[in-house]
């Protein structure tokens, strides 16, 4: 289905996250932070690449992962994304949803 997101006609799952990564950008993840009621800072920024990078890798992603990887650790995890981190930041961050996520 679709959805307008950040004035762009974008294409998503019935859970909200982007099916189709090339239709992402910062204005994208911008809007999608919003409506997460989360403004993001410069730190917000490094740990969303990161989860991209590491999508791009193709490597499975949980919060215990992230905890360990040396880019954040999982008390600012939470701090950064309340409430369901992981899914948050996967979300706006424009990847799909890791299956360590129930």
């Amino acid at each position: 289905m679709e959805k307008i997101i950040a004035g762009k006609n974008i294409t998503v799952n019935e859970e909200g996250y982007l099916t189709d990564f090339s239709q992402w950008d910062e204005q994208v993840g911008e809007a999608l932070a919003a409506e997460a009621n989360i403004p993001l800072s410069a730190r917000h920024w490094e740990i969303l690449k990161y989860l991209q990078n590491e999508q791009k890798n193709q490597v499975a992603l949980s919060i215990r992962r992230i905890g360990k990887s040396g880019v954040t650790d999982i008390k600012e995890f939470y701090q950064l994304f309340p409430n369901a981190p992981l899914k948050t930041a996967t979300k706006i961050a424009g990847i799909p949803k890791p299956a360590s996520c129930i």
